[in-house]
């Protein structure tokens, strides 16, 4: 079973001589960790716990701990024992240097490669359509300002895009090496089922930090080529009728120019539509919904 410490963090903290509080987030485990979180509460009243009714995922967690974190600046770390707390300071300094959201770089990994390939290409996929150079978009050590995570709507596999999310708002990010070390407890729900969501998150993100304010732009690009095409044989097919006065062998041409425009329209409008109304029902969404229990609150 994982144990849980806010020793460590605590004497990283003391040095830097500033305020804090320290949130654990317990997303269903099937272990004793909220009973090792709690216990550390009652111990310690900068420590606060956040239990979730079951396991809703990290982006669910992530968020919960957003909305419920008070500081300007919040750091996220997993409690596995993969990240150390001793390089806090490295990314606070990144932040005085006039960055938004410090993003860390596992650079050397110990995972296993079932896990480590999927991630490289789902990080080179991710730099080629968005335009953001983050070697390691799903490491959790991060470091943000406030007014990046006011931002944030996350939900599915978005956390794995937050660097994109920050930049395509214009935050300013960048990343940091750090040293990672071999997970020593807990197991990874790592699955390649994942890589699918990802994917099709990966979709997503690019739709709504590219088109979100201007969605008629993506589907009426495609919309407006498939009409076009469609438009064009249904010309064609005029064209035959009135010189030569029959279509025969053309109805199959004429049937794709119809079902061409037909699709044109659909993708301009359902398509449009759906992810709109998909977007608005995250960011009215709170993450309050999820959360059975909170101590230190």
């Amino acid at each position: 079973e994982p144990i849980l410490s806010d020793k460590e963090i605590e004497v990283v903290l003391k040095r830097l001589n500033k305020t804090y509080e320290i949130i654990f987030i317990d997303d269903g485990s099937q272990d004793s960790t909220f009973e090792i979180a709690k216990k550390l509460s009652e111990n310690n009243t900068l420590v606060k716990v956040i239990k979730l009714r079951g396991w809703f995922g990290k982006s669910i967690a992530l968020q919960s701990g957003f909305d419920n974190a008070k500081g300007k600046i919040i750091i996220t770390m997993d409690a596995d024992l993969q990240d150390d707390p001793k390089e806090i300071p490295v990314f606070l300094k990144k932040l005085d240097e006039g960055f938004d959201l410090v993003s860390g770089w596992k650079k050397t990994r110990y995972d296993p490669l079932s896990k480590k390939i999927p991630s490289r290409m789902g990080n080179w996929l991710t730099r080629i359509l968005t335009g953001i150079n983050i070697h390691d978009l799903n490491c959790g050590f991060k470091a943000y300002r406030r007014t990046v995570i006011k931002n944030f709507n996350l939900y599915g596999e978005l956390y794995k895009f937050i660097p994109v999310l920050a930049g395509r708002q214009n935050f300013k990010i960048t990343e940091i090496i750090i040293k990672h070390h071999p997970r020593k407890f807990g197991e990874s729900k790592f699955g390649w089922e994942r890589n699918i969501k990802g994917f099709l998150d990966l979709l997503t993100v690019v739709f709504l930090t590219g088109y979100s304010r201007r969605p008629g732009h993506f589907f009426g690009t495609f919309g407006i080529i498939s009409f076009g095409f469609g438009f064009l044989i249904g010309l064609y097919i005029a064209y035959l009728r009135v010189i030569t006065g029959s279509i025969q062998y053309r109805n199959p041409l004429l049937f794709l120019g119809i079902l061409l425009m037909i699709i044109g329209i659909q993708l301009i409008t359902t398509g449009l539509v759906a992810e709109m109304i998909v977007n608005l029902n995250q960011k009215n969404s709170s993450t309050d919904n999820y959360i059975e229990e909170k101590i230190n609150y």
